[in-house]
């Protein structure tokens, strides 16, 4: 039987004008699914490029609904579904789907979430904080006293791979939008402005940097590369939008990801290289994630929260999503908790 929901719908590939949110009829879960009353929803950079029909292996923007990530509570097992009980606070990386007031979820991919956290932060943390925290602990193994650098350190998981490089204490700098440049030196960091390129001349003043994570690819990757420390560093690439998210045309990322990739093996170099993701199939992702959440319970992170926007504004969402000063995570609240 099938229930009528509001939800978040692109149109066609487009600017913020093809955003809605229009109330439809949702069908029940299938067998092997669980039937997700969603509380909110992560936004980020990847909702945009889908909305532009540009992000790596997408579906159709034409009717899709976007959002990557969800925190809600069981409403409806499918028939062989039996794992959660209603009312169960779960997590899922959903990579569509999650602006919607229901969402119909495989059993395997949800994730249980402790009561009474903070759903705001724990939303952010189901792919911006276990990104940064597979690079900073998994990747990059970051140590005491290491020098790192990080594109984007205002934004969620710039700031989080900040947070995490803090905790194993190392020194960090990176780039910001100036407004944003009191928030990260008060969590810890050394911020520039990116365009003016000084951050590359000050890095190699000190040293260079040991690590470098950079989520704007293309030729940014090439400048990160020029900071590495010479007797040898790891650039981290990751995410890799910059190019559409700025207004440019969409580019493929796979020439840059295939050269990122190859730098790291030419030999007799010092320096190596990765391409970072989360999936949601990594056998990394789910204990990583209930790592976040006991960090979250227990108060040992915070994760800040930029904006907070209701369902019915996800169309403004769309067209101001990287306006205004503030750092960390952007989420959208699709309705209250009410147990069952």
């Amino acid at each position: 039987m099938s229930t009528t929901i509001r939800k978040a719908v692109f149109a066609r590939a487009g600017g913020p004008e093809v955003v809605s949110v229009v109330t439809t009829e949702y069908p029940a879960p299938a067998a092997n699914e669980v039937q997700v009353k969603v509380l909110y929803a992560g936004m980020g950079g990847a909702d945009i490029v889908m909305r532009l029909g540009a992000y790596p292996q997408q579906k159709s923007p034409e009717g899709l609904t976007p959002g990557y990530s969800l925190v809600g509570r069981v409403h409806k097992n499918g028939s062989k579904c039996s794992k959660f009980q209603p009312g169960t606070l779960v997590a899922s990386l959903t990579m569509y789907d999650s602006d919607a007031e229901l969402s119909n979820l495989p059993e395997k991919y949800l994730i249980p979430v402790p009561e009474g956290v903070d759903l705001r932060q724990a939303v952010a943390m189901v792919t911006d904080w276990t990104t940064a925290y597979g690079m900073a602990y998994r990747a990059a193994s970051i140590k005491a006293g290491q020098r790192v650098f990080i594109h984007g350190l205002s934004g969620s998981v710039g700031y989080a791979t900040l947070i995490f490089c803090k905790m194993q204490g190392a020194e960090v700098y990176g780039t910001a939008s100036e407004r944003n440049h009191a928030s990260v030196r008060e969590a810890g960091a050394t911020p520039f402005v990116y365009s003016n390129k000084d951050w590359m001349t000050a890095m190699n003043n000190m040293g260079g940097a040991h690590v470098v994570f950079d989520p704007l690819g293309f030729e940014s990757w090439d400048e990160s590369w020029n900071i590495l420390a010479p007797e040898g560093g790891h650039l981290i690439g990751f995410g890799g939008n910059y190019n559409v998210l700025n207004g440019g045309e969409p580019r493929s990322q796979l020439p840059q990801v295939a050269k990122l990739i190859a730098k790291g093996h030419i030999p007799f170099c010092p320096n190596k290289t990765t391409f970072f993701y989360i999936g949601k199939d990594q056998k990394t992702f789910e204990p990583e994630l209930k790592t976040l959440f006991n960090l979250l319970k227990n108060g040992q992170v915070t994760v800040p929260i930029r904006k907070e926007w209701r369902l019915e504004e996800v169309p403004e969402a769309h067209r101001t999503w990287n306006q205004g000063a503030g750092v960390g995570a952007v989420v959208i609240k699709i309705a209250d908790d009410v147990k069952v």
